[in-house]
């Protein structure tokens, strides 16, 4: 037997021991990092409202008091596509 009575490692062998231990948890750590990135950003994106048609922001700025009511009106039904109201210059 070459090796009677060596049966625990040497000098060397901690290193390699060592340094894998430590790429092995930076591994967990960068997957678990990034897997939350992923679940965060598609929540995120999920969540989003879609953006508001043109008579949402008409009637938004109606509201706030941009527009007159005539105004918001002659708009709106050229939106729609209804030209039988006159336009007043």
């Amino acid at each position: 037997m070459m090796w009677w009575g060596h049966n625990d490692m040497g000098g060397w062998g901690y290193a390699p021991m060592g340094l894998s231990t430590l790429v092995f948890w930076g591994l967990v750590i960068t997957a678990v990092v990034l897997a939350a990135r992923y679940v965060g950003r598609t929540a995120c994106l999920g969540s989003a409202s879609p953006p508001p048609t043109a008579e949402e922001l008409l009637a938004q700025r109606y509201a706030r008091g941009e527009i007159d009511t005539q105004e918001y009106h002659s708009r709106l039904d050229t939106l729609r596509g209804r030209h039988d109201h006159p336009v007043d210059g």
